[in-house]
């Protein structure tokens, strides 16, 4: 009897199926260095112990999308091991704010189920909970996922597409305990520009761009201990439909993110991952340049300090955002890579 793990095939989920993942994750001040190493994020609420206790937080917590990596990298042995693509994210919150040090675990839940009608393959939707020592939610979210079947004549014996919601709600966001925007000083933040300033529409192209080397993503790839082949294998995928190994998708969300530094200093927090696909390929050699578009400006009961704004950040190859002609819904044009859309707190004038 074999004793190794070739992953879930997509016969293999159930409806209501929940999924307790290894491996524990202990997070280090070593992990913080290599997130900066490999995105160069500025924002200071997550780069400076001073900074945060000036906002009312014992030190500076890891940057946000750090702790969704360790947590998505959870669930990739059981959910997308056998994937042929990770197809998108929704319904996302960022709860307890992750230290150096804090532990984290992931389980997951199969909300819905959908065979192609090719019948080789199927999509599987999970809602994955990561939580600390202390069984606080860090992180929440649904993502959908296309996988492979082991057997194409299996019958899926019931099927299921979740509705999810457009946006997380105003009243879901979590504010971290104690937080207080008094102490924010705009100068060592960045930027001059607060929650006032931006208005629903506006555009904001983020100017820089940053070239991914090959070394860059695989370390990334083992840091979030993603075991997905289509990653880290260059054996199997050099025989594949790319002939070369994809670059892990929230690779590319966090480059992005970090491109948005500049135009976006003082979003400083992120609160929701109200959805989000990946749209085209990206390689080793691509350059990623990003643009984010406002969405909504979403004032919070009871903060006149602070507000949030829900944001899409998209990212694109090889292609300055400059007079991109983008356009909406499904016509992606081949140098989109990422249509992510989120929600940060944001400063105000008070």
């Amino acid at each position: 009897m074999t004793k190794t793990n070739s992953g879930n095939f997509f016969e293999d989920f159930r409806l209501g199926q929940e999924i307790r993942h290894a491996t524990p994750r202990t997070v280090s001040s070593g992990d913080v260095a290599l997130y900066t190493a490999l995105y160069g994020s500025r924002f200071a609420f997550a780069s400076s112990d001073e900074f945060a206790r000036r906002l009312g937080l014992g030190r500076a917590p890891v940057d946000d999308l750090l702790a969704f990596h360790v947590v998505f990298g959870k669930t990739v042995p059981d959910i997308s091991l056998n994937a042929v693509a990770n197809l998108g994210y929704a319904s996302g919150r960022f709860g307890a704010p992750v230290e150096p040090g804090d532990t984290l675990t992931t389980v997951s839940t199969v909300i819905g189920l959908k065979e192609n009608s090719n019948k080789q393959t199927g999509v599987v939707y999970v809602r994955s909970t990561g939580t600390n020592q202390r069984s606080e939610m860090v992180v929440d979210y649904v993502r959908w996922v296309m996988v492979r079947k082991r057997d194409v004549a299996a019958v899926i014996a019931e099927e299921k597409v979740p509705e999810l919601p457009a946006a997380v709600a105003a009243a879901d966001l979590v504010v971290p305990a104690g937080l207080t925007l008094a102490g924010y000083d705009t100068t060592l933040a960045g930027s001059p520009h607060l929650w006032d300033d931006y208005a629903v529409g506006e555009k904001i192209d983020h100017v820089d761009g940053m070239t991914i080397e090959e070394a860059e993503h695989m370390m990334a790839t083992r840091l979030w201990q993603n075991t997905a082949k289509v990653h880290f294998n260059q054996h199997t995928e050099g025989q594949g439909r790319f002939g070369r190994r994809l670059i892990y998708g929230g690779h590319i969300i966090s480059i992005a993110r970090a491109l948005s530094f500049n135009g976006l200093a003082n979003a400083f927090k992120l609160v929701a991952i109200n959805g989000g696909r990946h749209t085209s390929p990206t390689f080793a050699g691509d350059t990623i340049y990003a643009w984010s578009e406002v969405l909504e400006k979403i004032e919070l009961p009871g903060r006149s300090d602070l507000g949030a704004l829900r944001l899409r950040l998209v990212a694109l190859k090889n292609q300055p955002a400059a007079g991109f002609p983008f356009k909406d819904g499904k016509d992606y044009d081949p140098a989109v890579v990422l249509d992510f859309d989120y929600t940060a707190l944001m400063a105000r004038r008070g």
